[in-house]
C-alpha cells in the first residue's frame, strides 16, 4: 500500500486549477430490465472531483463499469450539497460526496437517503490548512480573526477544520467563515489573491495550489477528532434502489473493484485521475500534480461503525442538535 506523501515541487510554472469535466454518454435509460438484469444501462453520476473519489475514477477509467453493462454519464459536483437536492429531484441516479451533507440532508430535511459505498477514509496530508508564503499566519492560534475559505458551509470542510481548531484551544467565534461556498478549483486563486486569509483544501487541489501559487501546510486536519476520519460515500435514494436492485448491484460491484486498485495501486490513482478531462474553461489534473499529491484509504465494503463517527463529531461540533444513529441510512 502507498500512503505517505513526497513533498517534490515542479520549477516555478502556471499550472491550471484543477475542474474536472464528465465523461459524454447516451441518454439514460429507463424501462423494462435488461438481459443482464439492469433495470436502467446508462447512470448520471455526479462525484466532487477530489482524491476521495480515486476509486470510482479508477472504475471509470479501467472500464469496470462498462464491464458491467453501465454507461457512467459523469458529472463534476462543486460539492454534496449543491447536487443532493438534484438528486432528490431525479436529475442524479448516484451522487458521490461527503458524509456531513448526506447526514444533515436525512436528519434536518427528511430525504430518503441511502449510502451504498464507502469512498474513502482521510490520511495524512489529504486534507490541510494553506496560506501563502508571504502571509503573517504561521500558526493556528494566528487565525484568529481572519477569514479561513471553505467549499461550502458546516460541510465535512468546515468540520474538519472546526475540530482541528477547538482542538488547539481556538474558538471558532474567532475564526471567520465565508458566508457563500467558494469551489475548490477557485479557492487556491482567492487565497492568491488575498480575498482570504487561509484555505481548507483536499487533495489535488492542495498540491495544485503549492505547485501554481506556492501555498504552505498551516496544519494537517488528519489528526484528534478526525485522524482517519471517513470522509466521503456514495448515495442513491430509496426508491431508485428498490427500483433499481439489478444496477445497484452492477455498479456496486464495479465500484469496489475500483476501490480495490485505488487502495493498492497509486499507478491506477494517477491514470485515472489524470484522464478525467474536460475543454475550456475547465482543465485537468496535470502529472506533476497527480505525482506527488497524497492519497486516502478507499474501502470496499461499508463499516457502520466507521461512518458513525461521522455523526458524532457533527454532534460534538454543533452540525446535528441531538445524536443520530446512521443505520437507517446504510444500505443492505
Amino acid at each position: 500500500m502507498f500512503r505517505s506523501r513526497i513533498r517534490i515541487l515542479a520549477p516555478p510554472a502556471l499550472i491550471a486549477l484543477i475542474a474536472l469535466s464528465g465523461c459524454g454518454g447516451a441518454a439514460a435509460t429507463a424501462g423494462s430490465t435488461s438481459p443482464n438484469g439492469l433495470q436502467k444501462t446508462t447512470l448520471n453520476v455526479a462525484v466532487v472531483p477530489a482524491v476521495d473519489s480515486a476509486g470510482f475514477f479508477v472504475a471509470l477509467h479501467d472500464g469496470l463499469f462498462a464491464k458491467q453493462g453501465l454507461t457512467i454519464r459523469y458529472t463534476p459536483a462543486v460539492s454534496s450539497d449543491v447536487v443532493i437536492n438534484q438528486q432528490i429531484a431525479g436529475q442524479y441516479d448516484i451522487t458521490g460526496g461527503n458524509y456531513v451533507s448526506y447526514i444533515q440532508h436525512y436528519v434536518q430535511d427528511r430525504q430518503p437517503l441511502e449510502i451504498i459505498a464507502e469512498g474513502s477514509v482521510m490520511q495524512q496530508g489529504t486534507q490541510a490548512i494553506y496560506t501563502m508564503p508571504n502571509s503573517k499566519i504561521k500558526t493556528l492560534a494566528e487565525l484568529k480573526g481572519h477569514l479561513l475559505g471553505i467549499n461550502a458551509p458546516l460541510n465535512i470542510n468546515y468540520l474538519l477544520a472546526a475540530s482541528v481548531l477547538t482542538e488547539n484551544g481556538i474558538n471558532l467565534t474567532q475564526v471567520h467563515f465565508p458566508s457563500d461556498p467558494i469551489p475548490f478549483p477557485n479557492m487556491a486563486a482567492e487565497l492568491a489573491a488575498g480575498k482570504i486569509d487561509a484555505a481548507a483544501l483536499p487533495e489535488p487541489f492542495a498540491t495544485a495550489a503549492e505547485q501554481q501559487y506556492g501555498a504552505v501546510e498551516l496544519a494537517d486536519l488528519n489528526q484528534g477528532a478526525t485522524d482517519q476520519f471517513p470522509i466521503q460515500g456514495y448515495v442513491v435514494t430509496k426508491s431508485w434502489a428498490e427500483r433499481n436492485p439489478g444496477t445497484l448491484r452492477a455498479f456496486i460491484a464495479a465500484l469496489a473493484q475500483g476501490q480495490a486498485l485505488a487502495d493498492t495501486s497509486r499507478h491506477s490513482v494517477e491514470q485515472a485521475m489524470e484522464s478525467i478531462t474536460g475543454g475550456p474553461p475547465k482543465g485537468q489534473i496535470p502529472p506533476i500534480v497527480a505525482s506527488v499529491m497524497a492519497v486516502n484509504i478507499y474501502p470496499t465494503a461499508i463499516d457502520k461503525v466507521r461512518i458513525q463517527r461521522v455523526a458524532d463529531v457533527m454532534y460534538q461540533f454543533g452540525l446535528l442538535h441531538a445524536r443520530f444513529n446512521v443505520t437507517p441510512m446504510i444500505g443492505p
